[in-house]
């Protein structure tokens, strides 16, 4: 596995921003399918009064994950939603009446929970990984019995440029964090923890050093070194472990699971409090009049989020659901938030003036700097050849969509959005083969 990183401009003009609580909206549209995993099914109707962490969508199947009312007001429709992935899906359209009325929630001490009731109160929780991955929690919590873990890691590296909102909940909740990995830490039987977090984030390192001090589990901050991609599961596991995840494993196959701060917060949330994930902090940044970490209600539309940050400077390029090396650029403004949204970044047209694309020179560089190993130029040759079983072949799969390729290459070949195609077409293609089968052949 290839350690060594790259070092793009950190650009985190929020980092010293407090989290500050977004007025609520008189509005969310939320999405039943936030998550890796089956969609989930409304549970309510047209015209039916909701309260803020409600469950208004369930699941059957075991990878997937509820979604709840963020704020209190009356079902206005259930329609299909430009979502920010850039596809359209059903989604909730709540109308508020600003009371903000709440549920009742069941309070709990975690000495009183078995491991099974924590991961329960996870899942109804409809928690996520808030990293950006949005993989089912209840799901990493519930490794198969032959899987044993022996190492949680809470992944505070946070290297994506521009976003900041997990250094913020470091350094302003992390008694929080703590008692949420304790939590997850207790569910999976695991009585080793590390905290990773990037040497350029020196106060997150002290605060959360202050805290793992008073928790009963065995927790130990470690500081690392600052590149990108350094907050990729598998990249961090190797940095503070020294062990490789094998191509096309997971890091369960090495006695580990990862887990983001945000995630361990919303964990905290859910087994000490019972309330669900209806509310997430978010980054918004880069050509705003003011960037900021805020808590805003799941469902919210970003183009609100951008008015309360003091709205748009100058002329618009791009706005990104994420950060600038993973994240998605969006269609408008008028998409909502989810649970796996990080943050929005805008940029300006100067800065996302597209380069012309030239012939490969066959550097190396996008093989020497991929954190899988893998070898970027040759998959998207077959990629734009729809030569999908080679790109299976050469492991498109283990694919992470860092960006590190692209960023690297100096012919400007967008080779991240030929991996993302390629990713994508040999998923459906093996979805068509499995219903051939299924019905026959016919």
């Amino acid at each position: 596995m290839v350690t060594i990183g790259i070092h793009p401009a950190y650009n985190k003009l929020s980092a010293d921003k407090k989290i500050e609580e977004m007025t609520i909206p008189m509005e969310v549209v939320i999405p039943l399918h936030q998550h890796i995993g089956a969609p989930c099914k409304p549970i309510v109707e047209k015209g039916q009064e909701v309260v803020a962490g409600e469950k208004i969508g369930e699941v059957k199947s075991f990878v997937a994950a509820p979604v709840h009312a963020s704020i209190s007001g009356k079902v206005k429709d259930i329609k299909k939603t430009l979502m920010p992935v850039g596809y359209r899906m059903d989604c909730v359209v709540i109308e508020g009446d600003g009371k903000d009325t709440w549920a009742s929630f069941e309070s709990r001490d975690l000495g009183e929970l078995e491991p099974a009731h924590i991961i329960e109160r996870v899942k109804e929780g409809g928690l996520v990984g808030m990293g950006g991955a949005a993989f089912p929690t209840h799901v990493k919590l519930s490794p198969p019995p032959q899987k044993k873990i022996d190492t949680f890691i809470a992944n505070g590296a946070e290297c994506e440029p521009y976003l900041t909102c997990d250094h913020r909940l470091m350094v302003e909740q992390p008694e929080l964090i703590v008692l949420g990995m304790g939590a997850a830490m207790k569910a999976l039987g695991c009585s080793k923890g590390i905290i990773g977090i990037e040497n350029n984030k020196p106060e997150c390192i002290d605060a959360m050093e202050k805290q793992v001090g008073s928790s009963s589990y065995e927790i130990q901050v470690r500081s690392l070194k600052s590149r990108y991609p350094q907050g990729a599961e598998k990249t961090l596991i190797h940095s503070l472990l020294g062990r490789k995840v094998p191509m096309g494993g997971l890091p369960m196959d090495v006695g580990v699971v990862v887990q983001n701060v945000g995630t361990l917060k919303a964990i905290y949330d859910a087994v000490y409090l019972g309330r669900p994930l209806a509310e997430r902090v978010i980054t918004v940044t880069g050509s705003v009049g003011e960037p900021k970490n805020l808590l805003v209600r799941i469902g919210t539309r970003i183009g609100d989020l951008i008015d309360f940050c003091g709205g748009y400077l100058g002329e618009t390029g791009k706005i990104i659901s994420g950060g600038p090396m993973m994240g998605i650029a969006q269609e408008s403004d008028d998409v909502p938030v989810i649970k796996g949204m990080s943050g929005i970044l805008i940029q300006r047209v100067e800065e996302v003036e597209e380069k012309g694309e030239r012939p490969c020179i066959r550097c190396g560089s996008c093989i020497d700097f991929c954190p899988m190993g893998l070898l970027p130029t040759t998959i998207v040759k077959y990629a734009k050849k729809g030569m999908y079983e080679d790109c299976d072949r050469y492991s498109i799969a283990n694919c992470i969509e860092c960006g590190c390729c692209s960023w690297v290459c100096p012919s400007n070949i967008p080779l991240v959005h030929w991996l993302k195609y390629g990713k994508s077409e040999l998923v459906k293609k093996k979805r068509r083969t499995e219903n051939e089968k299924k019905g026959g052949g016919k």
